[in-house]
């Protein structure tokens, strides 16, 4: 007699058991598998008359994950939530610069927009304590924003064997050999590439006096550069016809510092224009973001002017096997 209490236990043991099994699962309690984000494209497109260009502000909030974010939530909105066709990102500090496209294809995909092409590379420096991000993005607007007539330009380095010199001069000359570029054109943005940026709010002051109302960038190359160096770089109102469509790409990196590791990049990268319906006598700007002054001048050999406009030495790249990024604009025949 005293086993029935146990087989009554028992007994309501099974049923219970029988009813969790035969319960409808609940899809919440299924594990789902979050899909990873889309890598940006090696190259994109957009309608020359209605490209915007904007630089996102500095902040020393939070760490890379979070400035990218807020960086790229600031010019959305400030753009009206028009798509980019190209983001560069200059990354200070030790963040892992491979994290910045996985970004970028993050935000854009939860706003449901078309991913843009992405530059990224690791600078010595910018110029707000604790900043780890810059962004320079190229938006397409609903509405034309120019008459469609640009032009890509740099001007001239100006150096000094110190690099503890005093860099103001140089930004000077180097904000003259840009504005003589320009030939009376407008600019619509220009970054200038300084050797120091101790005092990068009186550097960035001094480029926005020269060019008023324009985004302005001011980057710190190398953190330890061998000689004090200033030059510009922006885009402008051109003159004459211009392509209905500008083809930008993502950095292109050559792993190795060997010629043909040089020439594989190149040919990766022009096989990206080809793709887009331009190729390399379309180019209208090529930087290249190299790690030596030794691998500048071999690039320099390898892909001479007017294909090449800028080469400045940088602090890293996306791989530590890598010698030099490259990257382009061109002109996608009409």
């Amino acid at each position: 007699m005293r086993s029935k209490p146990v087989w009554i236990g028992t007994a309501a043991l099974c049923c219970a058991i029988a009813l969790i099994a035969g319960k409808k699962k609940n899809p919440d309690d299924i594990t789902q598998t979050l899909e990873l984000p889309k890598d940006p494209p090696a190259v994109a497109v957009g309608e020359t008359r209605r490209l915007m260009f904007s630089v996102s502000p500095l902040s020393g909030k939070g760490l890379l994950t979070q400035q990218t974010r807020d960086a790229l939530k600031i010019i959305l909105k400030e753009n009206g939530g028009a798509p980019a066709v190209h983001v560069r990102a200059f990354v200070a500090g030790s963040g892992d610069v491979r994290r910045v496209p996985q970004i970028v294809s993050e935000v854009f995909s939860e706003k449901r927009l078309p991913l843009p092409s992405v530059s990224v590379v690791r600078a010595g420096g910018l110029p707000v304590e604790n900043a780890q991000v810059v962004l320079e993005v190229v938006s397409v607007s609903k509405k034309d924003t120019n008459a469609g007539d640009l032009r890509f330009l740099t001007g001239e380095q100006a150096v000094a064997p110190d690099p503890a010199g005093p860099v103001h001069p140089l930004l000077e000359k180097a904000l003259n050999s840009f504005a003589a570029r320009l030939n009376g054109a407008s600019p619509l943005a220009v970054t200038c590439f300084v050797s120091q940026v101790g005092h990068g709010g009186e550097l960035a002051s001094a480029v926005s006096k020269r060019f008023p109302g324009i985004p302005v960038d001011v980057v710190q190359p190398q953190r330890l550069p061998w000689q004090a160096l200033a030059t510009c770089e922006g885009v402008a109102h051109g003159a004459g016809a211009s392509p209905a469509k500008l083809a930008f790409t993502g950095t292109r990196v050559a792993f190795g510092g060997q010629e043909k590791d040089a020439q594989l990049a190149f040919q990766r990268m022009d096989k990206d224009l080809a793709e887009a319906g331009a190729s390399p006598p379309d180019i209208l700007l090529t930087n290249i973001y190299s790690l030596s002054d030794a691998t500048s001048k071999m690039v320099r050999r390898l892909r001479p002017a007017p294909a090449l406009n800028q080469v400045l030495v940088f602090e890293g790249l996306a791989s530590i096997d890598a010698g030099f990024a490259v990257d382009a604009v061109a002109a996608v025949p009409r």
